[in-house]
């Protein structure tokens, strides 16, 4: 297929961070893998659909660790972190509720700041491996360089039910949240949309939420074509320092009609991402009972546009009666000295630890009632 080609010329280049290049990637914990000094921590078993590695289990801390598993519906090995309170061991009657935490494009599961801002006393943290640019969503394609991308059917149909089955839980909806940022928010609003039977509560971090955007599609494609990558590439090799061999990116190149097929809008060609579009009137009436939040900036080039989204996101929803809770935070001095309004953890840190608490209140009101 033929590359999109973009009106403005650095379009492409500046919005490939709203994937890949906004979450702080962080190098894998020097901890180092599980050994018999190491901490306890509970035994996964193979199930529904995951098998667990051997031997790969990477222990943080007796509450925070990290299981590997493969599955036929993503090609690879996905890493699954997950955040105990610190009383699971202690009170081993009690269930808790359960949070899913959606990394953004070219993150990862140790992303820089998420964990100490998702761990919670009153409730348990999942952190699934998203890919690079898997878009959480099944793939068009899955014959790629990447082979099998069934991305969304990895995370709702496999690790939900593996998380259930393998730690004490509350299953329901009402005690089920997912939490996304950059890429992730897109994920947190589609899967909360796509299954308002697993989630009763979804937040969105500077969220790509409208797909009506050129911009937001132009971003998803820049992952796919991997703009960032390729950019590195060539000014490493301009500057003639460095490694191209450290320039990732976002994976390898995959054609442009990959992930949600053509994003022209001609002859209904982009009918895919009209049907996943999280801001579609369509998809948010099925959040009529689904506690809404939604963060963003508007202070560097990729959260003005995030911003113009969780703007249309939130009057749509307005219009159709659904409530919920926009914070825009613009250039970010309302919300902490760490955010300057961007696209950065400086901003979704401070977001996080505003939401958590109130999530947790969340949970607690419902068994309350």
């Amino acid at each position: 297929m033929t590359p999109l080609r973009l009106t403005a010329a650095g379009a492409s280049l500046a919005l490939a961070a709203l994937a890949g290049a906004g979450p702080a990637r962080a190098a894998a914990p020097a901890t180092g893998r599980a050994a018999a000094s190491a901490p306890a921590v509970p035994a996964f078993a193979d199930g529904h659909g995951l098998t667990v590695v051997p031997g790969a289990t990477e222990v943080h801390s007796p509450t925070d660790f990290t299981i590997t598993v493969t599955t036929k519906q993503v090609s690879g090995t996905h890493r699954i972190r997950i955040l105990l309170p610190d009383r699971y061991t202690a009170d081993p009657d009690r269930r808790w509720p359960v949070t899913y935490f959606l990394h953004g494009g070219g993150g990862t599961v140790d992303d820089v700041a998420a964990a100490p801002a998702l761990h919670s006393d009153s409730m348990i943290t999942v952190v699934p491996d998203g890919g690079l640019k898997g878009w959480y969503t099944d793939w068009l394609m899955q014959n790629t360089a990447e082979g099998a991308a069934n991305w969304e059917t990895f995370h709702l149909s496999q690790v939900v039910p593996f998380i259930d089955a393998s730690l004490r839980t509350l299953p329901d909806r009402a005690h089920r949240a997912v939490v996304g940022l950059s890429m992730g928010g897109f994920g947190a609003l589609h899967y909360a949309e796509d299954r308002p039977d697993l989630f009763g509560h979804t937040a969105a971090l500077s969220g790509g939420i409208d797909f009506g955007m050129w911009q937001i599609r132009a971003a998803v494609l820049a992952t796919e074509l991997n703009v960032e990558g390729a950019w590195c590439a060539v000014s490493t090799s301009a500057n003639s320092s460095g490694s191209t061999a450290d320039c990732t990116g976002d994976g390898p190149y995959v054609d442009s009609d990959a992930i949600f097929g053509s994003p022209y809008p001609v002859l209904n060609a982009d009918r895919v991402w009209k049907a996943v579009d999280p801001a579609a009137p369509v998809n948010l009436a099925k959040l009529s009972h689904t506690a809404i939040t939604l963060y963003t900036g508007g202070n560097d080039i990729i959260d003005a546009h995030t911003e113009i989204a969780s703007r249309t996101v939130k009057t749509r929803l307005d219009h159709l009666g659904i409530p919920s809770r926009l914070i825009d935070y613009g250039d970010g001095s309302s919300l902490a000295p760490t955010c300057n309004g961007g696209h950065n953890y400086g901003c979704w840190a401070p977001a996080l630890a505003d939401y958590v608490p109130r999530l947790e209140a969340a949970f607690t009101a419902v068994d309350e009632n």
